[in-house]
């Protein structure tokens, strides 16, 4: 696991959270890990659930809501399993850093 220089990353909420959930991954990518980032700059998840664990609307409207309160800023959640463009999910999984692993 990295230190990520431009927010604060509380390893055991991010635990809790992702055992809560049954989230096997979880994963910053996007400006957050870039010189770009700004003070209203969102931070852009991705998450890969455990196997036989699936979520509905209301879920993952409810775990987004969990992780902006976590990070204090807005998020946009990415499940690793709907990348379905090979172009996005290249460039995604290329530069994605790990910041839970169970």
């Amino acid at each position: 696991m990295e230190a990520i220089p431009h927010i604060t990353v509380d390893n055991p909420a991010i635990a809790a959270f992702c055992r809560k959930w049954n989230v096997r991954e979880l994963s910053l990518f996007g400006s957050v890990l870039r010189d770009d980032f700004r003070p209203e700059s969102d931070i852009d998840i991705l998450v890969e659930l455990a196997p036989g664990h699936g979520l509905d609307l209301f879920d993952w409207v409810d775990m987004r809501e969990e992780l902006k309160h976590l990070f204090q800023r807005e998020v946009d959640l990415v499940s690793k399993g709907g990348l379905k463009n090979p172009i996005r999910k290249k460039a995604i999984l290329s530069s994605a850093r790990v910041v839970y692993a169970a």
